[in-house]
């Protein structure tokens, strides 16, 4: 809860600016109704009071009153880390071939159309890896701007809202020949460069003509690590990117190869030597300028560096044209080799990917609204011949890994361990009566959809940690409750040599083993343990949002 006194300890131009109060903020869309310059310059703390969910704040000198939730001043207090630009560096996971090789992020198309959760995933990895592939996408033409409107709008350029990569008679770029193309981004003389690309396979029988990819902001956080002095060479020089098909077409943007946010972080990355325009700068700044180009066009070409892949037809490759450097090989004409190909941008893919969270983040808060209603009713039902409940058990046990200082994920497990004895097909009454029901790993599958494998695994391995512990400490055994011996029996007993090996090499482990040391302890009816509410936002913040 919010203390008065610590409210008062914030900036007051900042806290008034975040009123929520509907004379504040229009109820309907949330924006601000006012300027900056229409609140009091001598604005200060009149009256605070604490309510139920926080403080109010009556404005001094015009009487304004403001409520805020202690939710709100947490989330938000000064300094806390908040989200954070995902264009940056810092919200992206940098990568090499070798991180990807035999895992491309991928999804079929019928499922990431119909799964909320396969479509959030493939946009994450736009986000965060650079790219996506959609697979089995229908081979027609058009299709492209059919997956682009999935997420966002089509970007019309001079080449049209699609445009066609194959061999063209009369080219106006590199790209509508069969020639090898090197890696770089599209459009650099743009401004703003469209951010997004998309290219569907609708055949490619050609003899060559295969996909490579390169990571653009790994290459350039390698040139700082490498020859920092280059790196901020190119993230100041501007550079003319031109393109001019004597057409009807003239674009012209300058712009660094490196471009980084006020931080210094890699924001973007743009480089295309087929554009690059007659630099006019001193003779001395010519030289520093091409050596550190030389520099990053050599790590960018470093085989490591280059994913390489063949698209196939019904493939659709959607990428980051701001940070992932794409190229082609040479192929032969005598086959057929044609792509669909448009452009997109990343706000509207990352709105969409912000709305299909905001959807599982109520649908997540639904989720645990079950396991309350769960812990209050199944669970105050006996425990398999236990003196305490279902319920106090499963809290007693949280509570165990809690004050143990175990990581969230662990007393997560530990209060979820035995959800699969509830709603099952076979329940904890028929385990008794000698049927195993397998429920660490009907918990652990039914916890998969909103919980990572941090929390599952442990789940899934800790009536397996029962079986191994009786192996490898003799005295284990004699420690187990009267109910826990017969189920060990129902459960497969102590396991073999070869079993404990095995079991031993699960890299969840020891996880396993902790919880179930919890769970042993978890059975006394003289302790009193926190309630569910208690644990919930642990879950919550531990809950999967793609």
């Amino acid at each position: 809860m919010a203390e008065p006194s610590s409210v008062q300890d914030l900036p007051v131009m900042w806290l008034r600016d975040n009123c929520h109060c509907p004379r504040c903020r229009d109820p309907r869309n949330g924006q601000k109704l006012f300027q900056i310059t229409e609140l009091p310059a001598d604005l200060a703390f009149g009256a605070v009071r604490r309510t139920a969910d926080g403080v109010e704040v009556d404005w001094a000198p015009d009487g304004h009153r403001s409520v805020y939730s202690a939710q709100w001043l947490a989330a938000n207090r000064p300094g806390t880390p908040g989200p954070g630009d995902r264009r940056s560096e810092t919200g992206k996971t940098l990568w090499t071939a070798a991180d990807l090789h035999g895992r491309l992020p991928e999804a079929a198309w019928a499922e990431y159309l119909g799964d909320p959760e396969t479509k959030a995933r493939v946009l994450e990895s736009v986000i965060g890896l650079g790219f996506a592939l959609l697979r089995d996408v229908p081979c027609r033409e058009g299709q492209v701007l059919d997956v682009a409107q999935t997420f966002g709008y089509v970007r019309e350029t001079n080449y049209g809202r699609l445009f066609d990569v194959r061999v063209e008679p009369d080219p106006n770029n590199l790209a509508f020949t069969s020639a090898r193309i090197t890696p770089h981004t599209d459009n650099p003389y743009r401004d703003p460069v469209p951010t997004l690309q998309l290219l569907h396979c609708l055949s490619n029988e050609a003899v060559g003509g295969d996909s490579g990819l390169v990571d653009g902001f790994q290459a350039a956080a390698t040139l700082r690590a490498e020859d920092p002095e280059a790196f901020a060479v190119l993230t100041r020089t501007l550079v003319p990117f031109r393109f001019d098909d004597a057409a009807r077409t003239v674009l012209a943007a300058d712009r660094p190869l490196i471009d980084v946010d006020a931080y210094g972080r890699i924001r973007e990355v743009r480089f295309n030597n087929r554009s690059i325009s007659t630099l006019r700068l001193p003779a001395g700044e010519l030289d520093a300028f091409y050596r550190a180009y030389r520099t990053f066009a050599g790590i960018i070409l470093r085989p490591e560096l280059q994913l390489d892949f063949r698209l196939s037809p019904g493939d659709c490759l959607i990428f980051d044209n701001v940070r992932l450097l794409h190229a082609r090989t040479a192929f032969e004409e005598s086959g057929a080799r044609h792509l669909q190909g448009a452009y997109a941008d990343l706000d509207a893919l990352a709105g969409t990917l912000a709305v299909l969270r905001r959807e599982r983040a109520a649908a997540g808060e639904e989720f645990l609204d079950e396991l309350a209603e769960l812990f209050a009713g199944e669970g105050a039902g006996a425990y398999l011949g236990e003196r305490v409940t279902m319920a106090e058990h499963m809290l007693q046990t949280a509570a165990r890994a809690e004050r143990a200082g175990a990581p969230d994920a662990l007393v997560a497990a530990a209060l979820l361990h035995d959800i699969g004895h509830f709603q099952g097909p076979v329940s904890g009454t028929e385990l008794m009566a000698g049927t195993d029901n397998r429920h660490s790993h009907t918990g652990a599958d039914r916890l998969a959809g909103w919980f990572g494998p941090e929390v599952t695994e442990p789940i899934r391995l800790h009536v397996a940690a029962k079986r191994y512990l009786c192996a490898v400490e003799p005295e284990y055994l004699g420690r187990l409750s009267e109910a826990s011996v017969y189920t060990l029996q129902v459960q497969g007993g102590p396991m073999s040599a070869s079993e404990a090996a095995a079991y031993e090499a699960d890299p969840y482990a020891a996880d396993g083993v902790a919880v179930r040391r919890w769970d042993d302890e978890g059975k006394d009816p003289e302790v009193s343990a926190p309630g569910f509410t208690h644990f919930r936002p642990l879950l919550a913040a531990l809950l999967r949002t793609v």
